[in-house]
């Protein structure tokens, strides 16, 4: 490693009787490449907050080329060339890219917006990196990937020589996460030094330079990637061994929902075309697919918040028309929304208040909503499912994404729903927390649970499915047994090429 660009020293930070950062030291060097991994709520995201300026720690400092940062003063840190490219990307969709970029990089004083000289600097940079861009595209128009790759644009044309990346690759498909890391190494050759927060061990072990583990908030392991392997990584972060639970041989029960020809016409396009599959008792169905060929608009009909424009559904043994969110509750459908920020949780509001939003009438009288029985079902859950750093009253923000996605996972599954539609339940999740989740829908699958998995994940779906459709371009293929499946004929099934695999249907 080169000399430190970057050091972190003796950094605690405390959030009420929440420890997240523990006297934490770590540097970076010219060049180099940092993994942060840790559990869930370990403090990696707090401690890249730290040193981008967005809290003041405690105790401790942050020196960059040899000076110490003001605390809390974001615009220093940029200044001092640190970017920073968040999970949950800060763009303007109805802004270009050039206009994305730009913004806040010029005085509200000046007579002119550079506009000119700033497209031929973005060009330049987005060449001399690889991150091709149209910078007059209207950013909504652009894919996850292309809009992450703006996000790394804009540090890069504040002239970061320190990038730091939290969860790059959460909603990046695989090919888009590979074009990532394959950029970064590039980055990294070209003298920019990063850091970047991961669950995922595969692209720890195959970007990474050196692995820093944080347990607790605290520092507890630096290994060389060279040095270390995939188990032992886990196992630092957890404190334990973790093992993936094992779905045993089951008989399926009875049907209990049945879709056929189910279309979905919305803006003029079918995002789902007369699709057909059923779900029985006690067995895992799983969906796969890229992102955006329909999955999503499959997990919102089915949960009562969009409606279908042709075909038949029957829910347990009868046919219904279009459900409302509060009839798919009643009937006992729980779900695992795919992005638990914007559709999962209301940040704002408080744990208890969030387990209850989808069952309100159990919870309220008069209009006036109980706040001591919430309370009280927020906690039974917060126990049952070990969701770490808040109390019921906490406002759900301010948990880590696995804690958030335990406690919504909780407070669907306390109750034994009859049909749970789980859509990508272990993303950005650590290696405990995929373990821990997995094992909850097995165990909804043993009591009887039908469940609806919906993952682009190859591995988690092979795990957990008794059975597998994939789906692409808004129609389903038929169904195949897991065990007849590996990962290979799966992606050929995502890829569209079912119909010449002479498949049969698994039902």
């Amino acid at each position: 490693m080169n000399d430190a660009v970057l050091t972190i020293s003796g950094v605690s930070k405390r959030f009420g009787d929440n420890l997240a950062n523990d006297d934490i030291s770590l540097s970076l060097g010219e060049g180099e490449i940092v993994a942060l991994l840790g559990e869930n709520g370990a403090g990696k995201t707090t401690l890249m907050s730290i040193l981008f300026g967005h809290y003041v720690p405690d105790t401790g400092h942050v020196t960059v080329m040899g000076k110490q940062l003001p605390p809390g003063k974001p615009r220093a840190a940029i200044r001092a060339g640190i970017g920073m490219v968040h999970q949950h990307f800060s763009l303007a969709p109805n802004l270009t890219v050039i206009e994305n970029v730009m913004t806040g990089t010029e005085s509200l004083w000046s007579p002119a917006s550079s506009v000119a000289a700033g497209r031929k600097k973005l060009i330049e940079i987005s060449e001399r990196f690889g991150l091709k861009v149209d910078p007059d595209a209207c950013l909504a128009e652009l894919s996850v990937g292309e809009q992450q790759r703006v996000e790394i644009l804009k540090a890069l044309y504040n002239d970061a020589r320190i990038l730091v990346l939290d969860e790059p690759t959460a909603v990046l498909t695989k090919l888009e996460a590979e074009k990532l890391f394959s950029t970064l190494k590039e980055m990294a050759r070209l003298g920019l030094s990063l850091i970047f927060i991961s669950h995922k061990l595969d692209e720890v072990m195959a970007t990474a330079d050196r692995i820093v583990v944080l347990r607790g908030g605290k520092l507890v392991a630096e290994r060389s990637a060279s040095e270390t392997s995939k188990a032992e990584l886990a196992e630092l972060m957890v404190g334990r061994k973790v093992t993936r639970p094992v779905r045993e041989a089951s008989t399926p029960g009875a049907v209990v929902l049945e879709a056929a020809g189910i279309t979905v016409r919305s803006g003029g396009i079918d995002r789902l075309k007369a699709i057909d599959f059923r779900l029985r008792a006690g067995e895992v169905l799983g969906i796969i697919g890229v992102s955006g060929n329909g999955q999503a608009t499959l997990a919102q009909l089915l949960s009562g918040t969009i409606g279908r424009t042709a075909g038949d559904l029957v829910l347990f043994g009868h046919g219904i028309a279009d459900l409302t969110v509060a009839e798919a509750v009643e009937k006992g459908i729980g779900r695992i929304p795919e992005d638990r920020n914007r559709e999962g949780a209301i940040g704002e509001m408080a744990l208890w208040e969030n387990t209850v939003l989808e069952r309100l009438a159990r919870f309220s009288r008069h209009g006036l909503v109980n706040r001591q029985a919430g309370i009280a079902f927020a906690q039974k859950i917060i126990d049952a499912f070990d969701v770490r750093g808040g109390t019921p009253t906490s406002r759900i923000r301010l948990l880590s994404g696995g804690n958030m996605q335990k406690l919504i996972l909780g407070r669907n599954l306390i109750e034994h729903p009859r049909i749970l539609l789980a859509a990508q339940p272990a993303r950005g999740l650590d290696e405990g927390a995929v373990a821990a989740v997995h094992e909850r829908i097995l165990d909804a699958r043993r009591a009887g649970t039908a469940v609806l998995l919906i993952s682009e994940d190859l591995d988690e779906v092979m795990a957990l499915a008794d059975r597998i459709q994939a789906i692409v371009g808004g129609r389903l293929s038929p169904p195949v047994s897991a065990e007849d499946v590996d990962a290979r004929r799966l992606g050929l099934m995502m890829a569209g090429e079912w119909q010449a695999q002479g498949m049969a249907d698994a039902v």
